[in-house]
C-alpha cells in the first residue's frame, strides 16, 4: 500500500518542526552566501516553503543574532574593485594643433 508521506513536517501539523526545518534551510543558503532575497526565492521554488514563513524565520534569527549578520552581511556586499597599480592618465590631455 502506498502512502502519501512528505518528507518536511507540516505547518499545521508540526509548526515547531517546520520552523526548525526552515531555520535549518536558511543556514545552509546562507552557507552559500545568499542574500536574503536568494533565500526566500531558493526555498519557495526548491521545498516550496511560503516566502511569508521564511521571511518570518529570518527576520526572528536576524534579532537573535545581530552581529553575525551584520558581518555576514558586509562579507557578502558586493565591493568596488580597488587597486593602487592602476595608474590613469591625465583627464584632459592637451589636443594637437595640425
Amino acid at each position: 500500500m502506498y502512502y502519501n508521506h512528505h518528507p518536511f513536517p507540516c505547518l499545521h501539523c508540526h509548526p515547531h518542526s517546520y520552523i526548525r526545518m526552515v531555520h535549518h534551510l536558511i543556514e545552509r543558503c546562507l552557507l552559500l552566501h545568499m542574500t536574503r532575497d536568494q533565500c526566500i526565492k531558493a526555498l519557495a521554488e526548491h521545498a516550496s516553503i511560503r516566502p511569508v514563513v521564511t521571511l518570518t524565520v529570518w527576520r526572528e534569527l536576524l534579532k537573535e543574532n545581530r552581529d553575525f549578520f551584520q558581518a555576514y552581511f558586509h562579507s557578502i556586499s558586493p565591493r568596488p574593485f580597488i587597486s593602487g597599480r592602476i595608474q590613469k592618465g591625465p583627464r584632459f590631455g592637451r589636443r594637437k594643433h595640425y
